[in-house]
């Protein structure tokens, strides 16, 4: 089962944050060969979906970092939404690793 986290990213600001991949005792799970997906949506249902850039950062220790650029925060609305990462173990098993609400919080300043 995926774990739930909520997120909250700043319209119009860089967004990063780190996953740790964990097996059931806690260890960290080594993502060599994996890849790694992550979208998120203003509904389950919605056909519209925002990728988030899911890069495995370390291998060895189940690190994947999640982002999206100033730019793209920037077209966001703000709101809630809802997201997940996936990855891959390039032998066809896929594993939700984490699932959540993604709240995008409205920016004053404009460019």
């Amino acid at each position: 089962m995926a774990a739930f986290t909520e997120i909250t990213i700043e319209q119009g600001a860089t967004f990063t944050t780190t996953v740790n991949v964990e097996d059931a005792y806690y260890n960290p799970v080594d993502l060599t060969d994996y890849t790694a997906s992550s979208q998120m949506r203003k509904s389950y249902y919605s056909s519209v979906a925002t990728n988030i850039t899911a890069t495995i950062t370390g291998t060895s220790n189940g690190e994947i970092t999640l982002s999206i650029t100033a730019a793209n925060t920037a077209n966001l609305v703000a709101g809630r939404y809802v997201y997940d990462l996936l990855i891959d173990d390039g032998a066809g098993t896929i594993t939700r690793v984490v699932e959540g609400i993604a709240t995008v919080l409205p920016s004053v300043t404009r460019s």
